[in-house]
C-alpha cells in the first residue's frame, strides 16, 4: 500500500484539519472562509486564517520571530573583476613549502605530512598581509629528470613560476644547497622574476650560522624562517610586499561571481580529467594512480558560454576513519570544499558497479544541504551488457535521489560536457527557490484536505501553519499539533517537488509541535 492510499483511508472530518478546530472557525467568520478548501479564497486570506490558528496554541519566543520575519534570503552580488598579485612558493620535495603556506594563511589549509611528494597540484589560496591582498600558490616538489606523475608535478611547478609576480624559493637549511636546488636556481633565473631565497627549518638563533652557506646559490641574502613556529615569516612578508606590484602583471582578471561547483567521487573516477577538459589545459595532475589529487583545486572554467568555479577534490575513500596521513587530511579538506560550494557534481564510473562508497558520497552532499548533479562518467566505454545492469542499479540504489539531474559524459574526451550546464542551472535555481508564505500555506491547505494525516492512537496531528525559513537548501517549518509520521513528511516533500519542481536540491522539512493553550 503506498502512502497516498494510506492517507485516503482516514475517516476524520477534513474540515477539522484545515480549520484547526472550533477556535479557528470563530476566527474565520469574518472572512467567510469555510473548512473545505475553497479556490475562491485568495492566498492572502487563507494565510491570515491559518496564521490565526496559532493564537490558540502555546508559542515560544523564536516562533514569533519566524512568524513575524518572512525569512532573510542570501542574494548574489554582481560579479566583479579582480587580478590580485601572485606569490608562488617553489622548491624541491619536503622542504616545507605547504607548511609555509599554512603559516602565511594563518590556518591549516594545505595538506602537510613528513614525507616527500604530498602536494601534487598547483593550488591557489587567497591571502592578505598588512591589508594587501594577494594570491598564494602552493606547488609540488620540483625534481630534475622526473618521470611519470613526478614529471607532471614538476611541470605544474614550472607553470606556477611563469604565472606569478614574486617567487619564494624554499630550501631546507638543515640539508643545505643540493644539486636539485641549483637546478631550480637556473630555472628561476630564466624566469626573470623577483626571487626570495627562504631558508626554512631555522627554529632558533643557534642555527642561524648554517644559513650563510646558502649564499652560494647566488640569489642574494637567504631569509631564515621557521614555517613550523613562525619565526622570521612576518619579516619575510614585509619584504615581499615591498616588491609585490599593486596589480598583477600575469594574473588574468577573474570574475568573483561564478557559482562554485565541487567535483566529488571516489578515487580515480575522473574528477581531475573533467576539470582539465573544462579548463582547456592540464590544470591538475592526472594519473592512473588512485588518489592523485590531495588539495582542493579551484579553477574558473567556461562551458557553453557560462563561467563556473570548478573545485577538484580528493577522492573520498571507503573508510575515512582508517585513513592515515595525507589521505586522511585530504578527505577532511574535501568535506570543507563541499561546505564552500553551492552545487556538487558527483561522478560515478559507469564501468564499475555503483558501490556503497558512491552512496556515501551522495549522502555527504545531502547532509551538507548542497544542490546535487549526478554525472555518469566514462559513458564512451559502456557496453550493452553493462548498460542493463547499470539501469537496474540506478533504479534500486539511487531511488532516494531520483530528483537529481543526471548527465552522461566522458571526462577524458569531453563528450557531452556542455550538458552539465543546464543540469547545474536547474539544480541551482531550485536550490535558490523561495515559496511565498501565502502560496505555501495554500499548498498545505489543499494537500491536507485531500490527504489528511492518518489517525495514530486515536489522535490526529494537524498541520496548523507552514513557512519557508530559508533557501540554499529550501528549508520549511511546519507548526503542528502532534508528531507527523516520517511517511507523511516524505509525502509532503514529494508533493512539493511535484508542484514546485525542486529539481536537484534536497528539501528540509522541520516540525514544531505546539500544544493548545488551556482555556480559562
Amino acid at each position: 500500500m503506498n502512502e497516498e492510499q494510506e492517507f485516503d483511508l482516514s475517516k476524520i472530518d477534513p474540515s477539522e484539519i484545515i480549520s484547526g478546530g472550533e477556535d479557528l472557525g470563530d476566527e474565520l467568520a469574518d472572512g467567510e472562509f469555510e473548512g473545505d478548501f475553497d479556490g475562491n479564497v485568495t492566498d492572502e486570506e487563507r494565510l491570515r486564517a491559518m496564521r490565526s490558528t496559532l493564537d490558540a496554541f502555546e508559542l515560544e519566543e523564536d516562533d514569533r520571530d519566524i512568524l513575524t520575519a518572512d525569512g532573510e534570503f542570501i542574494g548574489f552580488a554582481e560579479p566583479s573583476l579582480e587580478a590580485f598579485p601572485v606569490v608562488a612558493i617553489v622548491g624541491r620535495p619536503n622542504v616545507g613549502k605547504s607548511a609555509l603556506v599554512n603559516r602565511i594563511l594563518g590556518r591549516r589549509e594545505a595538506v602537510v605530512e613528513d614525507i616527500p611528494g604530498v602536494t601534487r597540484d598547483r593550488v591557489t589560496y587567497p591571502a592578505i598581509w598588512n591589508d594587501r591582498r594577494f594570491s598564494l600558490v602552493d606547488t609540488g616538489g620540483w625534481e630534475p629528470d622526473a618521470r611519470g606523475i613526478d614529471r607532471s608535478v614538476a611541470l605544474q611547478a614550472e607553470v606556477a613560476i611563469e604565472l606569478c609576480d614574486v617567487v619564494l624559493f624554499v630550501v631546507d637549511s638543515r640539508v643545505g644547497a643540493t644539486a636539485t636546488d641549483e637546478r631550480v636556481v637556473q630555472l628561476l633565473r630564466r624566469s626573470n622574476k623577483p626571487v626570495f631565497l627562504v631558508a626554512n627549518k631555522v627554529d632558533d638563533s643557534v642555527q642561524d650560522p648554517e644559513v650563510a652557506a646558502l649564499w652560494s646559490l647566488g640569489l642574494g641574502e637567504p631569509r631564515a624562517v621557521s614555517a613550523l613556529h613562525g619565526r622570521g615569516v612576518a619579516d619575510l612578508l614585509d619584504d615581499v610586499m615591498k616588491v609585490l606590484p599593486e596589480v598583477s602583471a600575469v594574473a588574468q582578471p577573474k570574475l568573483a561571481g561564478p557559482r562554485r561547483v565541487a567535483l566529488l567521487g571516489r578515487p580515480n573516477v575522473g574528477k581531475s580529467s573533467l576539470l582539465n577538459k573544462a579548463a582547456g589545459e592540464e590544470r591538475v595532475v592526472v594519473n592512473e594512480l588512485a588518489g592523485t589529487t590531495r588539495d582542493p583545486v579551484d579553477e574558473q572554467v567556461e562551458i557553453a558560454g557560462r563561467v563556473w568555479t570548478f573545485v577538484d577534490t580528493a577522492g573520498i575513500r571507503r573508510r575515512v576513519h582508517l585513513q592515515k596521513g595525507a589521505d586522511f587530511y585530504a578527505t577532511l579538506r574535501t568535506s570543507a570544499a563541499l561546505e564552500k560550494a553551492e552545487v556538487a557534481v558527483v561522478l560515478i564510473d559507469v564501468t564499475q558497479e555503483i558501490s556503497d562508497q558512491d552512496l556515501r558520497i551522495i549522502d555527504l552532499v545531502l547532509e551538507s544541504g548542497r544542490a546535487l548533479v549526478l554525472a555518469f562518467n566514462k559513458w564512451d566505454m559502456l557496453d550493452d551488457e553493462r548498460r542493463k545492469y547499470l539501469e537496474r542499479e540506478i533504479e534500486q540504489d539511487l531511488a532516494h535521489v531520483d530528483w537529481a539531474p543526471r548527465v552522461n559524459i566522458s571526462a577524458r574526451t569531453g563528450r557531452h560536457l556542455e550538458k552539465l550546464v543546464p543540469a547545474l542551472e536547474a539544480a541551482l535555481e531550485s536550490w535558490d527557490t523561495r515559496i511565498p508564505t501565502a502560496k505555501f500555506n495554500a499548498f498545505l491547505a489543499e494537500l491536507v484536505q485531500e490527504h489528511p494525516h492518518p489517525l495514530r492512537g486515536g489522535k490526529q496531528p494537524r498541520v496548523l501553519f507552514g513557512t519557508q525559513v530559508q533557501n540554499r537548501p529550501p528549508t520549511f517549518v511546519l507548526f503542528v499539533s502532534g508528531f507527523l509520521d516520517p511517511g507523511y513528511r516524505r509525502f509532503i516533500q514529494r508533493r512539493l517537488r511535484e508542484t514546485y519542481g525542486f529539481e536537484g536540491t534536497p528539501i528540509q522539512l522541520n516540525m514544531r509541535i505546539r500544544e493548545r493553550r488551556e482555556r480559562r
